[in-house]
């Protein structure tokens, strides 16, 4: 019995919609999580970030443990008290970052030890503490596995010995989480671009058992293509009445690509980035707001997305800003750019309820094409 009910409304081939209940509220699937990485999704307020239309935000273990700690989250009353928002959160197990940001000094079967990319101070994260930071310090609702990732290409071996070990480490997550009603735990599926690692994973984290399922170990180096063929098959490998959360892949055509196969739930930094530097995302892809072109512009970034930033601020604005280094230019693109992709996934559910998936998927490829060949 799983922690929270997983209701699936619709489906149209793969594709399905439907709710994740907790006790914080329900999370629409499909659904985008937008990054909150240290307590904050970046340049935006809580209240832009419900006004965008999340209905969950993700934390990050690696982050946090280090600054402010998680004890002193703990302190003042957990993660959704000292940031302000009250809908659910996810935590990430902190694996991603100390593979990618600190410098690793040692892996092994306990767990991994690692200095920080901040003050070089020495840390180790096992899946126990990993679990007592997510579940019982930070206080999130949906709970991650420590798993080792390992960036692609990589020979056949390393990517089998980090799946087996990632495996080897969820036994041990549900074993310190338990069984707990108001929290749940995800496993989460290794195996790099290989059908049979990516199956003898999902077996293994079947046998232990999760509320919900994670795809993990792609965007980091085997490119668009291979992603896609990946999930062809690995969706289908996890339990039909379970969530599935694909990992850190953020991009609307990886998106929408992966909600055909079969994936519920997306988490990826790319809207707040994107806004930061001064791009903007629309219907036919990203726009450059730095660019002279849109100096005198002044048609709204898209008036049919219910935030001020997309309905009411003209091109022109927007360009003045970015090109004058204005912080409120990057407050308002990011805002923009996560209302936009709460849109997409309002698009993608209705799509799904009324079984006209394919349609839209072909609409938005020819408008992306259309786009890519009127810049060239």
């Amino acid at each position: 019995m799983a922690a929270f009910p997983f209701r699936v409304a619709a489906t149209d081939g793969a594709a399905r919609t439907g709710v994740l209940a907790t006790p914080r509220g329900e999370i629409r699937t499909p659904a985008f999580m937008p990054v909150g990485t240290a307590g904050t999704v970046k340049a935006l307020s809580v209240d832009q970030v419900a006004a965008a239309g999340a209905d969950i935000l993700l934390g990050n273990t690696y982050h946090l443990m280090l600054r402010p700690t998680a004890e002193r989250v703990a302190r003042l009353g957990g993660l959704h008290r000292f940031m302000r928002w009250e809908k659910p959160i996810l935590t990430d197990s902190g694996g991603f970052q100390v593979m990618s940001l600190a410098k690793i000094s040692e892996v092994t079967d306990d767990g991994v030890t690692f200095q920080s990319h901040l003050d070089g101070s020495r840390h180790a994260l096992s899946p126990e503490r990993s679990i007592e930071i997510q579940a019982d310090l930070l206080g999130a609702d949906l709970v991650m596995q420590l798993d080792e990732l390992v960036g692609l290409p990589a020979p056949a071996e390393r990517v089998a010995e980090a799946m087996r070990r990632s495996a080897q480490w969820a036994a041990r997550c549900k074993a310190v989480f338990g069984a707990r009603e108001r929290q749940a735990l995800f496993g989460i599926q290794q195996g790099g671009i290989s059908e049979a690692l990516r199956r003898e994973s999902a077996e293994r984290l079947l046998e232990i058992g999760f509320d919900g399922y994670a795809i993990g170990g792609l965007a980091v180096g085997e490119g668009h293509a291979a992603m896609v063929d990946v999930l062809d098959f690995a969706p289908a490998m996890l339990p039909p009445d379970r969530p599935r959360y694909l990992m850190g892949v953020g991009k609307p055509v990886d998106i929408i690509e992966a909600v055909a196969r079969g994936v519920d739930m997306f988490d990826c930094v790319l809207p707040t980035r994107s806004g930061r530097h001064g791009q903007a995302w629309t219907a036919s892809g990203p726009i450059n707001l730095k660019n002279a072109r849109f100096a005198e512009d002044e048609s709204p970034l898209d008036e049919s997305i219910p935030v001020p930033a997309s309905r009411d601020y003209s091109k022109a604005y927007l360009h003045h800003l970015v090109r004058s280094d204005e912080i409120l230019g990057q407050v308002l693109l990011s805002w923009h750019n996560l209302a936009f992709f709460e849109a997409l996934m309002v698009d993608l559910r209705a799509a799904i309820a009324e079984a006209r998936l394919s349609a839209f998927r072909q609409a938005f490829a020819r408008r992306a094409a259309a786009a890519s060949d009127s810049e060239a």
